[in-house]
């Protein structure tokens, strides 16, 4: 659990600066995973040291990979291959991290052994079903809470077989979750999606050596793969570089330059909706590390209009709508989100928590099924507002703060040490 803390920002007069922010958490996830399937010695660069990766780390350290911490922000881990994992002792505990349980279930499924994975009072009321499904399938015998969508999840591993599977939802989270399952066992596993979802697995699976294709509408595997270590620098986290887009876009005489951002097309939703709003945001010294695309992200401050989001575009910045709905309260013009029902299963239902939050600072933001719409322009006065224990709902609130008429005052914050643990840190050295 995260310690309980509460902050109080002041409106800002500009910001200004050069910053980079944390490496980039899916990736970060995938590069511990997949080095300690690998066999040999894998050195991963830019890791994200936040209790959400350190849950997926210290997972693998007890099925017996080593890890040795090399500084801040480099680990030597030693792979032990596909076959190579040893039945942890004790309960494995993924904190608050839904992406190490779901992929940790494909990956134990097919194991020859027995896992129970849990995590807290929030990952434990999160749905579980739509990895269990595809994996029983296959032939997993996995146990759960609330007729098995709930954790903890009990796994008796083993004698799996391929399958072809269409997910009714765009998720990452499950196409990995049956990819990785499927790289273990004999035979092609192959997963259909309504649409394209994130893709960090697929092309980092690939750079250490896995034979996945990727077509329109899904990816497959033959296995069972080998994969070899390998050298990985981590870039940057687009969602935690949203914050500061939107800070440096709202804010007044602003300019700010993140450097080394990913900016993988699956993820860059971001980009596309605050330019649609008509933010300024140049991509600099676009490059490609260990697979994944690369740039520096030049935002100046700009006047923003409210624009309509839905469709697939949503799928590409599902973890970035609590600030996009900041950016919305200051742009002139509605902002109509739809198409997000998503948001209500993560961490918190973020489109109450949003809508809770904002609305006490006098935006004009109104709940609907599946989003929000938000009549820009209001001014937001100071108060008190809660995080709901949500990182996402604590970081967005503080960005809007810097824009109200006085002082927000945020309950709980915490909980941003799960993905962003120097967001405090960053905020103050750009002039917050």
């Amino acid at each position: 659990m995260h310690k309980y803390e509460t902050r109080t920002v002041s409106p800002a007069k500009s910001l200004q600066g050069e910053i980079v922010v944390p490496g980039d958490k899916s990736i970060s996830h995938r590069a511990i995973m997949f080095a300690s399937l690998a066999k040999g010695e894998s050195r991963v660069r830019g890791l994200l040291r936040g209790e959400d990766c350190m849950s997926t780390l210290k997972a693998f350290q007890a099925m017996g990979v080593e890890v040795v911490e090399k500084s801040e922000d480099e680990f030597v881990i030693q792979g032990r291959g596909i076959d190579g994992l040893l039945e942890p002792e004790n309960v494995v505990d993924c904190g608050n991290s839904g992406t190490t349980m779901r992929l940790m279930s494909g990956i134990l499924a097919a194991q020859p052994f027995f896992s129970v994975l849990t995590g807290d009072q929030y990952l434990r009321k999160r749905p579980m079903g739509r990895v269990i499904n595809p994996l029983s399938e296959m032939g997993a015998k996995i146990l759960g809470r609330d007729g098995n969508s709930k954790a903890p999840l009990a796994i008796d591993g083993g004698g799996l077989k391929p399958i072809e599977y269409s997910s009714p939802v765009a998720s990452a989270q499950v196409k990995s979750a049956v990819l990785l399952a499927g790289m273990q066992i004999e035979g092609t596993t192959t997963v259909y999606e309504p649409h394209l979802s994130r893709d960090h697995s697929e092309r980092m699976l690939r750079y250490f050596g896995a034979e996945i294709e990727s077509f329109d509408g899904g990816a497959r595997v033959t296995g069972p793969v080998s994969l070899t270590g390998r050298e990985v620098i981590v870039p940057g986290d687009i969602s935690s570089a949203a914050f500061f887009l939107v800070a440096g876009l709202i804010v007044p005489g602003s300019e700010l330059l993140l450097k080394n951002v990913g900016v993988n097309p699956t993820r860059s939703g971001i980009i596309d909706i605050l330019q649609q709003m008509g933010g300024s945001i140049e991509l600099l010294n676009r490059r490609e590390l260990s697979g994944e695309p690369v740039a520096d992200l030049l935002v100046k401050s700009s006047n923003l209009k409210g624009i309509e989001i839905g469709g697939e575009l949503v799928q590409r910045a599902i973890d970035e709508f609590p600030v996009v709905s900041v950016a919305a309260a200051f742009a002139s013009g509605v902002t109509t989100i739809c198409d997000a029902k998503e948001l209500r299963v993560k961490e918190t239902d973020r489109i109450a928590a949003m809508c809770d939050a904002l609305g006490k600072l006098g935006a004009k933001i109104e709940p609907l099924e599946d989003g929000m719409r938000i009549t820009g322009g209001q001014s937001l006065r100071g108060g008190t507002v809660g995080s709901f224990g949500d990182h996402r709902i604590a970081m967005s609130m503080a960005i809007a703060a810097l824009r109200a008429e006085a002082e927000v005052l945020i309950e709980d914050t915490g909980c941003t040490a799960t993905s962003f643990p120097n967001f405090w840190e960053l905020l103050a050295q750009i002039g917050a």
